[in-house]
């Protein structure tokens, strides 16, 4: 099961294997924010706070953005976060502004 929060919408949802947390927060009619896709503005920002095991391993575009202390507390980039394997997973969004 996955739980996506945004800013005033939370769903819940059957992870799809591939599919990025954004790409499910869009289709569920999550209100979580975004403007590139591509991992540079960081709006996508999200905390994982359970099922981190299930997504795949952090991209390039995390490390440049946010770095070694944000990914090890749990954050990654909406955009980035491939689900990998079935599980609970639970995500939500907080950007930066």
């Amino acid at each position: 099961m996955l739980t996506l929060k945004g800013r005033t919408i939370v769903a819940t949802t059957e992870p799809k294997i591939g599919a990025t947390l954004l790409e499910l927060a869009q289709r569920e009619g999550v209100d979580w924010l975004f403007n590139c896709s591509r991992g540079t503005c960081a709006r996508c920002r999200c905390l994982v706070t359970e099922g981190a095991e299930h997504l795949e391993e952090s991209t390039d575009a995390e490390w440049d953005r946010l770095g070694p202390d944000e990914l090890e507390a749990g954050y990654r980039l909406g955009c980035q976060a491939r689900i990998a394997s079935y599980g609970m997973i639970s995500a939500a969004n907080r950007t930066y502004f």
